[in-house]
C-alpha cells in the first residue's frame, strides 16, 4: 500500500511539473518590446556593417583601388547612411537597448561619465593612463626588437628567452 506521504510528495511534484509546463501560456508577452528589440539588433548589425564597409572604401582608397573623383561621394553617402542609422539608435529608448544585449548601451555610460567630469579631470585621467602604460613596457626584446615588460620571461612577439 502506498503511504500518503508519497501520494502528497507526488502531487505537488506534478503540479509544479504542470506549472512551470503551462507558464509560457498564461504569460503575455509584449509584442512592442520583443520588435524594438528587433529593430535595435538589426540596426547594430547594420552600424557594424557600414563600418566595416567604411573601413574598406578607406583602404581601398589608399591602395589607389577608386578614383580620387569617386572617392568623397562615395564616402559621404557611407557617412550619412551611418549618422541615420545613429539616429534612429538613439530614438530607441535605453531600455530596448539593455533588453537588446542585456546591459546599457556603452554609449550612454561614456556620455554619463564626460558630464560627470570636467575636462581638467579628464586629463588627469587620460594622463595617468598614459603613464601606467609606459611603466608597463620597460624593455625591449634583443631579437625581434618588440616592447616587453620587465616581469616577462619570453617575448610575446617572437618567444625568444628574454632572462
Amino acid at each position: 500500500m502506498i503511504e500518503p506521504v508519497a501520494i502528497f510528495l507526488l502531487l505537488v511534484v506534478l503540479a509544479f511539473i504542470a506549472f512551470v509546463v503551462a507558464r509560457p501560456f498564461f504569460e503575455q508577452r509584449d509584442v512592442r518590446a520583443v520588435k524594438s528589440s528587433h529593430e535595435f539588433s538589426s540596426l547594430l548589425a547594420e552600424r557594424e556593417r557600414l563600418l566595416t564597409e567604411l573601413q574598406e572604401l578607406d583602404f581601398d582608397q589608399s591602395l589607389g583601388k577608386i578614383p580620387s573623383e569617386d572617392y568623397p561621394a562615395q564616402r559621404t553617402e557611407l557617412l550619412q547612411k551611418g549618422a541615420d542609422i545613429l539616429r534612429h539608435l538613439d530614438d530607441i529608448s535605453p531600455s530596448t537597448a539593455r533588453q537588446a544585449n542585456g546591459k546599457a548601451p556603452r554609449a550612454d555610460s561614456t556620455l554619463k561619465l564626460s558630464t560627470l567630469l570636467s575636462d581638467d579631470e579628464l586629463e588627469d585621467l587620460f594622463a595617468k593612463r598614459r603613464y601606467a602604460n609606459k611603466e608597463m613596457i620597460t624593455d625591449f626584446c634583443p631579437k625581434c626588437g618588440k616592447p616587453v615588460r620587465q616581469s616577462d620571461d619570453f617575448c610575446t612577439s617572437c618567444g625568444s628567452i628574454l632572462k
